[in-house]
């Protein structure tokens, strides 16, 4: 069979364009070239190259480089374990009995492998940092507008406060002007009693006066007295002045009033040089299981919605009235707590403490010891879904009160310090709707089933968008609606598709793997135990079923 680069009269092709007949060999790239290709090679400056014409390419002499160590020398050979070129002298002193190549042989291999490395730096590398380069210069473009916008937004809530103390101190003052006429009217009434009586009274002096001056019987003997009448002064008014009590100003009420910053959060993503969660000890692998098997079923006494593991053989639950259930595997009822409100629990997490956090109304709330502890308390906003991360922080994802997109916040203890709303263009990463059960994976990714959107959304622990899952092309019985979610020691997502009646499980990159039935109805919440055992809340059946799926 013929050279695919030669012709059936053994005709000898360029290397560049593979058409024309080669002339030319470059010493320094290895390669054959025609006439018109050899221009086109000497173009590039970058290098020294040493084209000679074919013919001469077998019988160029071999040129040696000198030896390091004898300068009279050519180091015809390579010491591949001092990694060195030598010359006989080299040899029979120092590298006797070392595995030996041609120097030649080997200037070449590495010719080749520096070759390589030149082409993945130029091709894959160096445009990697380029586009990096640009997205922080990107970034940096932003910063301006984005602590523009902060900015604006404090001078905003400045004027709103401003306003409110304005109309405020009118009020007061508008108050005080009334309070004034009141009493400078009440005084103005009093006066004119008072002049009218005085009036009278000297209208009556005046007449006693000239019935003494005159030395009238009759007027004198018709004169009726009305001293005892004017003996009884009219009523004194008294009046209270008003008082005002100027109140301390409570600074830190005021810092609240005005909102609340979130501390600047910098994370170097997963990939980087830096310690992450991929530096943990990863766990033993577990295969998946072909057929999973149901190894425990536990009544509740009520419609289950969700369920956090406390452990092996102990799972809370909450349902559809205001009691949170401890239960065992034998469907005993080890603890039960009603909530603190009277309103029944939207969902709830058992802490790395052992300890349950539960979300209801505006609050979330933390029992210990079988006391209540309201620890955050919120306002225009509504908690709903929760979940406890490794490092101990609380995931909640939250429905604004005025349709805002929802939002999933992180606290540590009772401090807000991350909320995740939006992604890099600016687009709510969740919908509306208020079912939004969530997970952090292993490799601290943050995972929520949407279920109004019909998808598990994946962000990493920056927040992030990863990837959106929308079901597997199977899943064609009803629309994938996915309500719990959970993850295990392998990074596996398990998701709950409520009206197909089956789990989906995936890989931390979002590949579906496959389904859990386990004849399972309407799955509800879900949780995994430290031996990655899946507990499943049938809303259905009031049950909670444990699986074995690894």
């Amino acid at each position: 069979m013929l050279h695919p680069r030669r012709s059936a009269q053994e005709v000898l092709l360029c290397d560049s364009c593979e058409t024309a007949p080669l002339q030319s060999y470059c010493e320094l790239c290895n390669i054959n070239l025609c006439t018109n290709c050899v221009g086109k090679h000497l173009l590039d400056s970058s290098r020294k190259h040493r084209v000679i014409p074919f013919i001469e390419k077998s019988s160029a002499p071999k040129v040696y480089p000198k030896c390091p160590t004898h300068a009279d020398k050519q180091s015809e050979l390579y010491c591949e374990e001092c990694d060195v070129p030598v010359c006989s002298t080299c040899v029979s002193k120092k590298h006797r009995g070392h595995n030996l190549c041609d120097v030649l042989e080997k200037f070449s291999a590495k010719t080749e492998s520096l070759q390589k490395d030149l082409e993945e730096l130029e091709s894959r590398i160096y445009p990697r940092y380029e586009e990096m380069a640009s997205d922080v210069q990107t970034e940096k473009s932003e910063l301006q507008t984005n602590y523009g916008k902060m900015t604006t937004a404090a001078d905003q809530q400045g004027e709103a406060l401003h306003r409110e103390v304005t109309a405020i101190i009118n009020q007061r003052k508008s108050d005080i002007q009334e309070m004034k006429n009141k009493h400078l009217s009440t005084l103005n009434k009093n006066t004119e009693e008072i002049t009218q009586k005085m009036a009278e009274l000297k209208q009556i002096i005046s007449d006693l006066k000239s019935i003494l001056k005159s030395n009238d019987v009759s007027l004198t003997s018709t004169y009726k007295s009305r001293n005892g009448e004017f003996r009884q002064l009219p009523p004194k008014v008294r009046v209270t002045l008003p008082s005002l009590s100027p109140q301390k100003i409570n600074t830190e009420k005021l810092r609240e009033m005005f909102g609340s910053l979130s501390p600047l959060s910098i994370n170097t993503e997963q990939g980087y040089t830096m310690k992450s969660a991929e530096a943990v000890s990863s766990p033993p692998v577990k295969p998946l299981l072909d057929e999973p098997r149901v190894t425990a079923t536990i009544d509740t006494g009520y419609t289950p919605l969700s369920v956090s593991c406390l452990s092996e053989d102990q799972v809370w639950t909450c349902g559809n009235n205001e009691t949170m259930k401890l239960l065992n595997l034998q469907s005993k009822l080890l603890t039960s707590i009603q909530t603190k409100s009277g309103n029944k629990p939207t969902d709830i997490a058992v802490t790395r403490d052992g300890d349950l956090v539960y979300t209801d109304s505006n609050n979330i709330n933390l029992i210990k010891n079988k006391q209540i502890q309201t620890v955050i308390t919120l306002q225009g906003w509504g908690p709903c879904y929760v979940c406890c991360t490794a490092a101990n922080d609380l995931l909640v994802t939250m429905n604004s009160d005025d349709g805002e997109p929802s939002k999933v916040v992180r606290y540590s203890g009772s401090t807000e310090t991350q909320s995740i709303q939006f992604d890099d263009q600016g687009r709510p990463l969740y919908s509306s709707g208020n079912i939004k059960y969530l997970s952090e994976n292993r490799n601290l990714d943050i995972c929520v089933a949407d279920y109004w959107a019909n998808a598990v959304v994946v962000v990493n622990q920056s927040g992030k968008l990863r990837f959106r899952y929308t079901g597997h092309p199977s899943n064609t019985k009803q629309s994938f609606d996915p309500l719990g979610i959970t993850t295990d020691s392998q990074s596996h997502i398990l998701t709950a598709d409520l009206h197909n009646d089956h789990i989906h499980i995936l890989d931390q990159d979002g590949q579906f793997l496959r389904y859990i039935h386990c004849d399972l109805y309407d799955p509800w919440g879900l949780c995994v135990d430290i031996r990655d055992n899946l507990f499943v809340a049938e809303w259905a059946t009031a049950k909670v079923r444990k699986i074995q799926y690894l």
